[in-house]
């Protein structure tokens, strides 16, 4: 126990350690009472969480308002945590040709009760938007031994003056652009069309693409002697499909590949030098290929914009799953799918800090030895769930001494004023007399 105490310490000692004196302390005992998984029993209430974990009253309160007023931001912590896991060098990033792989998805947090919400978010089970907190979450993917992992790396808020969907996605891809190396390629899934990767100026993708999709070729055909001359290059239709009782066939490839893949044989066609279909030659052109795989009865769509062949564009899409375990570990294992901040910087900051220890959680149970359950789990394997369990059995009392610079903050407060007069109530104005009051009370 102490060893994945002291393990667990040190991570959050190297991602708090830059925020000023105070400050740090209560946000690293926020995101230890997260990681211990004191919000599962209190459904979601940080301040009983705080409790639970053996706080004293006053750091109940430092703690809470480290969340609610403390002066930090969670991009340097965000930084900060992904420099540490590079250092180590015990996460390796995936790599399909010279291309490591990032990938983006939108998490949502779902407020239903949340009074004055301009934020939404789909639901698959309600089959609509429903009220939530959105945010934009980039993740380098990687992994540790054989599990595939994302370290966590940037998230996005939605933006004060446009709330919608669509302008948190734009900021996100915008995101996106800012940070990729050269040597870095974006893996996204559907709902991110090629249009707006090209608004954000993101040339490195591969993006899964709807099964009509269609295309055009970046030349135009040759002319053919009557009417005038063309303008748009060809119309490209990967798949055939049927329209109004009319067959419409799929172009035929350009190029095919077949790969072995867990036992089954796959088969890509390619069309490649292509335009959106509202196009005309010269825009930036990109690739799309169809994967057949025996194993499912719908083909995958792909686009892409990096030179890699079929086998390789697939584990390179394939690779943004990881991202799917980020909400996974923070809503599940640690019980951040309740949330009961109102605030208007509280909203956001408590989402944020609950990705971050979702990240840690996951990062940290990758490179500690397998923690079993009990007597029955014969099999034990690094996972969140396991750890967390450990974890739970952690108390205030047993993390070690962080030093002087994660500290209460001993500011001088003598000068201040106490009790009500610290409040700063004024007496409420008085209501105007409107001239009907004024009349009768004259009477």
């Amino acid at each position: 126990m102490s060893r994945i105490v002291y393990r667990i310490t040190d991570l959050l000692y190297s991602v708090v350690a830059s925020l000023p004196i105070g400050t740090n302390r209560g946000v690293f005992l926020l995101l230890w009472t997260f990681l211990s998984g004191r919000l599962l029993t209190t459904r979601g209430a940080v301040i009983p969480a705080l409790d639970a974990f053996g706080l004293s009253e006053e750091e109940v309160r430092r703690a809470w308002a480290s969340l609610r007023y403390g002066k930090w931001k969670i991009q340097p912590l965000l930084d900060a945590w992904h420099k540490r896991v590079v250092a180590e060098g015990i996460w390796q990033p995936h790599r399909y040709g010279k291309y490591r792989v990032v990938a983006c998805d939108w998490i949502g947090f779902y407020r239903p009760r949340l009074k004055h919400c301009a934020t939404k978010h789909y639901d698959s089970n309600a089959g609509k938007s429903l009220p939530a907190i959105p945010l934009g979450a980039v993740v380098s993917v990687g992994s540790v031994g054989s599990q595939r992992l994302g370290v966590l790396r940037t998230l996005v808020r939605p933006e004060k003056n446009d709330p919608s969907e669509a302008a948190l996605k734009r900021a996100t891809l915008k995101a996106v652009a800012d940070l990729l190396q050269p040597d870095e390629a974006l893996a996204v899934d559907g709902g991110v069309g090629i249009a707006l990767l090209a608004e954000a100026d993101i040339s490195r993708y591969v993006v899964r693409l709807p099964q009509n999709f269609t295309a055009r070729r970046n030349f135009l055909p040759e002319y053919g002697g009557r009417g005038c001359y063309p303008k748009r290059g060809e119309l490209v239709r990967p798949l055939g499909r049927t329209y109004k009782a009319n067959t419409l066939p799929a172009t035929p490839p350009d190029r095919t590949e077949v790969w072995q893949h867990q036992g089954a044989s796959l088969e890509a066609a390619f069309w490649d030098n292509l335009v959106l279909a509202d196009q005309k030659p010269g825009a930036p052109c990109f690739g799309c290929l169809v994967i057949t795989d025996p194993r499912y009865p719908d083909p995958l769509v792909l686009g892409y914009g990096i030179d890699l062949d079929g086998e390789a564009l697939h584990g390179f899409y394939l690779d943004r799953w990881p991202i799917e375990q980020l909400p996974l570990a923070t809503k599940q294992m640690l019980g951040l799918q309740r949330q009961f901040v109102f605030a208007e910087e509280s909203r956001y900051r408590l989402p944020e800090l609950g990705l971050l220890a979702g990240s840690i959680l996951s990062y940290a149970a990758a490179t500690l030895p397998a923690v079993s359950t009990g007597f029955w789990d014969r099999r034990a394997r690094p996972t969140c769930g396991r750890l967390r369990r450990l974890l739970g059995r952690v108390t205030v009392a047993n993390l070690p001494y962080l030093g002087e610079q994660v500290r209460k903050k001993n500011s001088v407060t003598a000068h201040l004023p106490k009790g009500v007069r610290g409040h700063r109530r004024h007496k409420a104005p008085e209501p105007k007399e409107t001239p009907r009051k004024k009349a009768a009370r004259a009477a």
